[in-house]
């Protein structure tokens, strides 16, 4: 009797244990979180830390790049696997540098400038670990408004409250002079107002300065000119002991072509023949040395090397893993 009885029950009890596993096999997961991971990178360079940024992205047309057929452009884009029906996804990086005396933000995004897809700098500087007061230095690449308008919170004021600004003086003579503005052609035009409506706090309060080609701004930092993009534009050469990081700003802006055809210019730049030059003595350079590299335009985190090919340079881009200093 007390074995009939047993079994009835074990039955029962492996035919709910059954249902509830089955129900719960059967139940919808949780809703997809939709969100991206924040975006930060660290990256050790010698002794410094480098924080990438990321402020977001934009969507170029390939019509925007010069120099070379569209059949060629989409060729080449082809071969990244990069759909361009809506524009070339663009990332916009800025870069954080730990010197260990300061803390120097190279670029700062676009805060409101151009639309919901960027503006996110501020917020990924915060969830890296750090405040936007804690900030020393910015140095500006240049002075377009996809790396400066970041200077400005949500409400108009210094977003870094405590950084001197720096700027090379060529950029600034050109983007602040509202004579040059007025000359302008009617699409660029905004893009000065820009300029001078993120400056203007920091002006005001004496934290605008400008350098000269060749000026020593800190301790193991060299400013190299690398103009054309620009009157002004430059690029940042960190060191610490054997180690260089290059933070290079819009030496490229397509990396699935430029690489490949350092020749071709793209609509933005000032003086597309310099730029041209520019970005092929940088290539060589940064080939040459193996040293790091940091772009704002390149995918997140945007920090490799340049390497030489057969034809042209490729972009090798930084292996994911952690702060290692022994390389």
């Amino acid at each position: 009797m007390r074995t009939s009885s047993f079994v009835p029950r074990a039955a029962r009890s492996l035919a709910l244990m059954l249902t509830f596993g089955l129900g719960a096999a059967l139940a919808a997961p949780p809703a997809p979180v939709g969100t991206q991971v924040p975006g930060f990178y660290r990256h050790a360079v010698g002794a410094l830390e480098v924080t990438a940024l990321y402020d977001g992205f934009v969507d170029l047309p390939p019509q925007l790049l010069k120099g070379m057929a569209p059949e060629q452009v989409q060729s080449l884009l082809a071969r990244m696997f990069i759909a361009n029906d809506k524009g070339v996804q663009t990332a916009v990086n800025g870069f954080l540098v730990h010197t260990g005396s300061q803390l120097v933000l190279v670029d700062v995004g676009a805060a409101q400038c151009f639309g919901p897809t960027l503006g996110q700098m501020g917020a990924n500087l915060k969830a890296s670990g750090y405040g936007a007061e804690q900030v020393d230095a910015v140095l500006l690449t240049h002075m377009h408004a996809d790396h400066l308008c970041g200077l400005l919170d949500a409400a108009g004021k210094p977003a870094f409250p405590n950084a001197t600004v720096w700027v090379a003086q060529a950029d600034a003579d050109f983007w602040l002079d509202e004579r040059t503005a007025e000359k302008a052609p009617d699409g660029v035009r905004p893009m000065f107002k820009m300029a001078r409506d993120a400056v203007s706090p920091y002006r005001a309060q004496g934290r605008f300065k400008t350098f000269a080609p060749g000026q020593a701004l800190m301790p193991g930092l060299e400013v190299v000119d690398t103009h054309g993009h620009t009157p002004g534009h430059s690029s940042y050469m960190f060191r610490s002991g054997a180690s260089q990081l290059l933070v290079w700003g819009d030496i490229v802006h397509s990396h699935a072509v430029q690489f490949a055809h350092p020749e071709v210019a793209i609509e933005f730049d000032t003086d597309p023949r310099q730029a041209v030059s520019t970005r092929q003595s940088v290539f060589e350079q940064m080939a040459r040395t193996g040293a790091w590299v940091a772009a704002a335009h390149l995918p997140f985190p945007g920090i490799g090397h340049v390497r030489k090919d057969a034809q042209g340079y490729a972009w090798v881009p930084v292996e994911y893993g952690p702060l290692r200093r022994d390389r």
